[in-house]
């Protein structure tokens, strides 16, 4: 780990960040697009979510002091509008979606540690 990130940081980011990087990708890019025309991947969804997406093709070393800015503030969102053991919940559709914007989606199951 770099000493932008800890590998506690690293664990805590991806514990709720629950989606592949192929799930936030068709999900950012599902929801830039309009009637009209889809963004590019590269600009598609909102700017934390194409942060998280960037931080998720990396590896721990390659991360920096932004990408560790993110990561807790990702984790500190997610944090604040889940339950600590963030069981499946499904809340309302506005709620899901700002979530899933940042890469959590509140209906998958938690990911089990010992796989």
């Amino acid at each position: 780990m770099t000493s932008a990130v800890t590998e506690e940081a690293w664990n805590e980011f991806h514990s709720v960040v629950n989606m592949t990087s192929r799930e936030l990708q068709d999900w950012l890019r599902t929801r830039a697009a309009d009637e009209d025309a889809e963004q590019p991947p590269p600009h598609a969804g909102n700017k934390t979510g194409r942060r998280v997406l960037a931080i998720l093709a990396k590896r721990p070393g390659d991360l920096t002091e932004a990408d560790a800015k993110v990561m807790r503030e990702v984790v500190d969102t997610v944090r604040a509008q889940r339950k600590p053991e963030l069981e499946p919940e499904a809340g309302d559709g506005p709620w899901r979606h700002a979530l899933m914007d940042i890469g959590h989606d509140p209906l998958k199951p938690p990911s089990d540690p010992a796989a």
